[in-house]
């Protein structure tokens, strides 16, 4: 009798902990692949700075050395480059499971409405497979906290996430104007909806 309640003991711990390990596995496979890709002369200790602040929310990501901005992405009449010619090669250059981040110091730009070249901050596919984000335009004040929010703002649009009219949340549209201040985080939606795609948020 004893050695049967043994046995009884050991199958609901081994069922236990295989159900524990089953739900870590599909938390890291809802997970995609972070790719971190600096472009042109992007500073090294800045792109270890993001890989950082990144594994800290996505155990799951790649930092690649600098490699050049793609060449039809340059606008010359006004010595920026092209935002969205940029994201349309870097999504070519990753796996299925995976999105890829672009990081700039130089300044880029899109169309946007009746603007034929709009600068702007970043840019991704919502959803998609590729975003890139510059530090030209954020204010020398803060500018790396600024940087990350901007890089985790893009990320969110990659996954699916709109613009949040909650203003001191991360996915507040800009409107043509640097908010990075005044937001704080997510929101709890926004939050809410990141988690179920495996990051890792308080």
């Amino acid at each position: 009798m004893k050695y049967y309640f043994l046995v009884l003991l050991f199958s609901f711990i081994s069922c236990t902990n295989s159900k524990k390990e089953n739900k870590e596995e599909i938390q890291i496979n809802n997970q995609k692949v972070i790719v971190i890709q600096p472009l042109g002369d992007f500073k090294t200790s800045q792109s270890k700075e993001i890989f950082n602040q990144i594994k800290a929310i996505n155990s799951v990501v790649v930092l690649r050395q600098n490699i050049p901005f793609p060449e039809n992405s340059f606008y010359k009449p006004r010595n920026r480059f092209r935002a969205d010619s940029i994201i349309k090669n870097l999504k070519n250059n990753i796996g299925k499971d995976s999105v890829i981040v672009g990081l700039s110091n130089s300044d880029i730009s899109t169309t946007k409405n009746k603007h034929r070249d709009w600068g702007v901050m970043g840019l991704g596919y919502n959803p998609g497979k590729a975003c890139v984000v510059s530090d030209f335009r954020l204010s020398k004040v803060n500018k790396k906290q600024q940087f990350y929010k901007l890089v985790l703002h893009e990320l969110g649009h990659t996954e699916g996430l709109p613009h949040c009219k909650t203003k001191t949340c991360l996915m507040r549209d800009a409107e043509g104007g640097n908010h990075f201040d005044e937001e704080k985080g997510f929101c709890l939606n926004c939050n809410n909806f990141l988690k179920s795609k495996g990051w890792n948020l308080l």
